[in-house]
């Protein structure tokens, strides 16, 4: 069984990758390696969030791992809150907060389109891989749901009625960027060649 780090500390990231992956491939957890710091998300691109938490843990113990950053985009808003989307409302902020701010700068403007964007970056021995998922939807004028995280009980994916918060866990994994984005990581490691180094996977749309 094919063994993989995914350096998250986020438990709910974690339990939707693992649904998605197991068990044809085993993750490993940050909490696994006994790794509890707060890895830098410092770049000002999903790509290159996604890469610095991959290249850290790479760097620290030597395995190969991969990591993601996902950003909610609203047309609206232009692009906001993209790569800034889980620190929207500040360095104290929760989901609360962050919907709450989304909410108020949107206020009653029609136009409540947006995207959820997920990009994962793989380092394998000396290759560096990026995946990207992507899915359109709209802006709810307020929360739905209790279940998700993050910006799921405000929004509505594309052909669909109910929030990602009213979704069950299977429902959201069979359509979510997040799920999209893994999807492609898992045809690649199933590839019988491998794509050459520095590759990056046409974007999932």
């Amino acid at each position: 069984m094919k063994k993989l780090v995914f350096a998250t500390n986020n438990a709910h990231k974690l339990s939707e990758v693992r649904a998605i992956l197991e068990p044809e491939f085993t993750i490993i957890s940050l909490a696994d390696l006994n790794c509890n710091e707060d890895i830098p998300e410092t770049a000002d691109t999903l790509d290159g969030n996604a890469l610095l938490k991959a290249q850290y843990i790479h760097d620290k113990f030597g395995l190969d791992c991969f990591a993601d950053d996902t950003g909610l985009e609203i047309e609206a808003l232009n692009g906001e809150p993209g790569v800034y989307s889980a620190r929207y409302a500040g360095i104290e902020c929760d989901a609360r907060k962050n919907m709450s701010k989304v909410l108020t700068k949107l206020g009653d403007n029609p136009n409540r389109k947006a995207c959820f964007r997920t990009v994962i970056a793989l380092i394998q021995g000396d290759k560096i891989l990026y995946f990207e998922g992507k899915i359109d939807g709209q802006i709810t004028h307020q929360p739905h749901g209790n279940s998700g995280f993050g910006y799921d009980p405000i929004f509505i994916a594309k052909d669909y009625l109910m929030t990602f918060a009213q979704l069950s866990a299977e429902e959201k994994n069979q359509i979510s960027h997040r799920a999209l984005a893994v999807k492609q990581l898992v045809n690649y490691l199933q590839q019988p060649e491998p794509t050459p180094s520095g590759t990056k996977t046409p974007n999932c749309v």
